[in-house]
């Protein structure tokens, strides 16, 4: 049998798979547990919602987007009383709409956020927001998959209580694995939790319970071992080149897409108003009256296919154009190739 360097590697040791999770922990600079979980993000999303919320629960949901949305249902799922907190899809929550959220219910104990929503192209100030849950005692839920290498990310820092990430955006690794950061306040709710997971793929308790608790010496289950070595490889690249300056090259390749945007004419217009609300990891365009987002998006892409162009999701596709800089697209290149293969889609497209 001839061998493939994919298929005849050493197994994964407990050892390895450790070393990887001590890794993501110095990225996001934190002293918490960190789990790496064996499926995409919304593996962790969905297990840490219902490991610690249930009956009993009061969640402040923060809707800025599509991800807010599902969060809230599975708090509802859960039995947990939802206060949503929705603001408009072109800018970003503030902390003081969070206080008086909490002014209006004192009883809030819970807070999910989504950090960067590269579906929508906002970003939410999470440690103005983290302060303000601090004060609340709340326990603070928060989803970094998107902004985790497009800019800070620090769960200690802001108080963060479950921090999850996945590395396919803006790290440039694989989407297969995907990790969460827990505090003790968030596993001692948990532990209190009757509803929370219990031999189950979503179950936290269960890694902390037979792996962490363990010393890290034998794992659940068998890992999946390519997407954990090129996590470890991506996380060694951001190392190599050191993490500021990956998210300044973020930061660049969406400044130069909004302004590229603006300075190409025809109508295309940053869809989130304020740059300060804007992602790095992603820019939304607002396409002109009368073209169809969709198709403009198509029409670049029949022209160059390898572009990181989308149009938005749902009803988003008719108004939304998506230029996904992230990883190894967020270069200059790519934002001038994208922008000018909008212009020329636009130039040929039909007013309706």
């Amino acid at each position: 049998m001839t061998t493939h360097p994919f298929l005849d590697l050493a197994p994964l040791t407990a050892a390895r798979f450790a070393s990887i999770e001590d890794r993501v922990a110095r990225l996001l600079g934190t002293e918490q547990d960190v789990v790496i979980m064996q499926g995409e993000a919304l593996l962790p999303l969905e297990g840490a919602i219902r490991g610690t919320a249930g009956p009993g629960t009061t969640a402040l949901n923060i809707v800025t987007g599509p991800y807010g949305q599902t969060f809230g249902d599975w708090l509802r799922d859960c039995g947990a009383r939802v206060v949503d907190l929705a603001v408009p899809f072109h800018a970003a929550v503030t902390a003081a709409q969070v206080r008086e959220a909490f002014a209006e219910h004192p009883e809030i104990d819970f807070v999910s956020l989504v950090h960067a929503e590269a579906a929508t192209g906002n970003t939410n100030p999470v440690a103005e927001i983290g302060e303000a849950v601090r004060e609340q005692g709340a326990l603070l839920y928060l989803d970094a998959v998107a902004s985790v290498g497009a800019e800070p990310v620090l769960p200690d820092a802001w108080g963060v209580d479950l921090c999850v990430i996945g590395a396919q955006k803006a790290m440039g690794g694989p989407a297969g694995v995907s990790a969460v950061s827990v505090s003790e306040r968030a596993w001692a709710r948990m532990a209190a939790n009757p509803g929370a997971p219990r031999r189950s793929y979503l179950s936290l308790l269960d890694w902390k319970e037979r792996w962490i608790d363990g010393g890290r010496r034998t794992l659940l289950h068998a890992p999946a071992q390519l997407e954990m070595l090129a996590l470890e490889a991506c996380v060694e690249r951001i190392e190599t080149a050191g993490l500021d300056a990956v998210i300044a090259r973020h930061r660049a390749a969406a400044a130069a897409t909004r302004a590229g945007a603006l300075a190409l004419g025809g109508g295309l217009e940053p869809y989130v108003y304020e740059a300060a609300d804007a992602a790095p990891v992603a820019t939304t365009l607002r396409a002109p009256a009368g073209v169809v987002a969709s198709e403009l998006v198509a029409s670049a892409l029949a022209a160059d296919p390898t572009l990181p162009l989308a149009a938005g999701g749902g009803a988003l596709a008719k108004e939304m154009i998506r230029v996904n800089h992230y990883g190894p697209d967020a270069t200059p290149e790519v934002v001038r190739r994208s922008l000018a293969a909008l212009g020329a889609a636009l130039a040929g497209t039909e007013i309706r």
